[in-house]
């Protein structure tokens, strides 16, 4: 009787272990992802994301900059690739994973976009390294991964779609034990344009690439 209490109370604290470990993890991603964003935020005030300059706003919130204000804009450099050159960018249209696949799906007739000739476009890709959707509407995308958590996997996969020029409008992540859900909102930015299926097979290929740096 004694040992198989032993053996509850030495599973118990082995359980607490585990979800206190899977806490510091996601509350570490979350910091990664506030510094990512912060980042974000700051290229996008200086011009440093590719974007237009944007104005710098006085506390009441109204008129445009002065000059003065123009003038001490500093221009910062664009961060490097984040990928090597073993993965360039764009991927091709054919997809990047195993089990990619991809439809068109006509709008509601009358809708606003439908009358502009936008097309939502869906693909998936599946494989080991995890399960991905993508739903494309013009310059505006949703990202949809399930895999398995990976250290630092957050911010890399936030920074390889930054450098596709894709600004992260909202993030959602869920997280199971050892599987993780990342939900991004994300806006193509400039003259980039990416299909559906390009997004999933590059994704696949951002998973891809922190699988093998995780398993050195």
């Amino acid at each position: 009787m004694e040992a198989v209490q032993e053996e509850e109370v030495s599973g118990a604290k082995g359980d607490q272990a585990s979800i206190i470990g899977g806490a510091i993890e996601f509350i570490r991603e979350l910091e990664q992802l506030i510094q990512c964003l912060e980042s974000q935020k700051r290229r996008r005030l200086y011009g440093g994301s590719g974007d237009a300059p944007r104005p710098v706003v006085d506390a009441s919130g109204a008129g445009a900059p002065t000059s003065t204000q123009q003038h001490h804009q500093t221009q910062v450099p664009p961060p490097p690739p984040f990928f090597p050159p073993s993965l360039p960018f764009p991927v091709a249209s054919s997809g990047g994973g195993d089990g990619a696949t991809a439809k068109i799906l006509d709008l509601e007739a009358g809708g606003a976009d439908a009358a502009a000739g936008l097309r939502e476009e869906v693909a998936e890709n599946k494989s080991c390294l995890g399960d991905i959707e993508v739903r494309a509407l013009g310059a505006d995308a949703m990202i949809k991964i399930l895999s398995r958590r990976r250290p630092g996997q957050l911010i890399k996969t936030i920074a390889a779609l930054e450098d596709m020029q894709m600004s992260i409008l909202h993030t959602n992540i869920t997280t199971i034990e050892q599987t993780v859900l990342y939900s991004f909102n994300v806006k193509i930015l400039g003259e980039a344009r990416y299909s559906a299926e390009d997004i999933a097979g590059a994704v696949h290929q951002i998973l891809s690439f922190i699988d093998v740096n995780y398993a050195l």
